[in-house]
Parts: C-alpha cells; sequence; structure tokens
C-alpha cells in the first residue's frame, strides 16, 4: 500500500465539507489521483495504471473519434479533464466530449471547467476495470446530477460498454448512442472484443468499415 494510501482512505466515498474536500485535495501534494466529489462526499482515487485500463481507454476514444470523423459530427474530446461546480461537484472522468453545436465552446486555455459558467459535456466515459460497482451506482447519480447528455461505463473485464442516457435527473441503458446518432453499442463492444487480440490499427480499420456503411 503507497504512503498515500496510509493517510488517505481511497476509493471509497468519504463524508466531508467542500472544504474539508479542498484541505484533503491540496494535502495530496502532486501524487497522481482522481478526485469526486457529490452529495457531501469525496472520493479519491489513485490514477489508473495498468495495460488493461490503458488499452480499452485508447480504443474506446479512438471509436468515438472516428464515428464523429465519419459522420462530420464536430467534437472536442477531452482526457481525464476536471469538471466542477464549486461547493457541491467535482468530478474527472476517464474520457469526455463535447459534441455539435457545444464542440467548440471550452476556450483552449481552461484549465477547471467551471459547470457554472459552461455546461456539462455531451459524453462522458469512465473505463472500470476495478471500480465498476461503484461507476454504476454512486458515480452514475453523479453524472445524473451534472446533467450530462450520456454516461458510458467501458467494463474492463467483459469487453463491453454499458451505455445510459441521462435526461431530467434519471437515466436509462441505450444500445444506441443517442448524442452520436447511430453508433450502436454492440459495435463498440465489438471493438473491445477485437482489441483482445488485434493491435489499434486494425480495429481501427475495423471501426473504419462499419461507419462507412
Amino acid at each position: 500500500m503507497s504512503n498515500l494510501q496510509t493517510k488517505i482512505k481511497t476509493n471509497t466515498w468519504i463524508t466531508a465539507t467542500w472544504s474539508e474536500y479542498l484541505e484533503v485535495i491540496e494535502s495530496l501534494d502532486g501524487h497522481k489521483v482522481k478526485c469526486y466529489y457529490h452529495n457531501q462526499k469525496y472520493r479519491i482515487e489513485m490514477s489508473p495504471i495498468g495495460n488493461k485500463h490503458g488499452s480499452d481507454h485508447t480504443v474506446i476514444m479512438l471509436a468515438v473519434n472516428l464515428f464523429a470523423i465519419f459522420k462530420n459530427i464536430d467534437f472536442n474530446g477531452k482526457d481525464n479533464s476536471t469538471y466542477q461546480k464549486a461547493g457541491f461537484q467535482e468530478t474527472q472522468p476517464d474520457a469526455s466530449y463535447y459534441l455539435g453545436k457545444n464542440a467548440d465552446l471550452i476556450p483552449y486555455e481552461t484549465s477547471i471547467i467551471d459547470l457554472d459558467e459552461y455546461p456539462p459535456p455531451d459524453l462522458v466515459i469512465e473505463v472500470a476495470n476495478t471500480s465498476l460497482s461503484d461507476d454504476k451506482g454512486e458515480k452514475r447519480i453523479l453524472y445524473e446530477n451534472i446533467g450530462v447528455g450520456e454516461y458510458w461505463i467501458v467494463d474492463v473485464q467483459n469487453a463491453q460498454v454499458i451505455a445510459f442516457s441521462v435526461a431530467d435527473g434519471g437515466s436509462k441503458q441505450i444500445r444506441e448512442s443517442q448524442v452520436l446518432p447511430g453508433l450502436k453499442i454492440s459495435v463498440l463492444n465489438e471493438a473491445l472484443q477485437q482489441s483482445r487480440n488485434l493491435n489499434q490499427r486494425l480495429v481501427g480499420a475495423w471501426l473504419m468499415e462499419q461507419f462507412q456503411q
């Protein structure tokens, strides 16, 4: 167990005020972690390491990028960006996207994306290797409350995407993306499964064939 983990409880939700949460963040002293705050609780996760998480993260972003390019959908993808509603919520998803008319909303120089100033992303993606139950539970509620358009969980162990459309403070599972119309979740699942045996150029070539149809 790392020194950080002995000082601060990680991978669990801790009840705290926003000020107490900020004190914890300041105490991290450069440690690479992911931070979440929601419903007066915070969660600190050690930054994901390992081939499985990193590979699936890359494949799913490759799929989204290629689909948007082929379908002429404007997009800006973000890797491990921070979204914050000061005093209430903070999240650092593995990947997120602003799409279509929202693609150019966030200035390039922006550090933390202030949700009091900018809308939430159209698509949020969490890659779950060991955190699946939390990604399907508390984080799902967090993204419902923030009001993202769509929330995807990449289930590394089962090589599948669990996708939810978010609206009216709730969410429901979907089989086809609504923020990327025409993108079937089954295609993403097949790409993930292929990536277990093929390199990403070959997976990308297969995806391009699907998206050209």
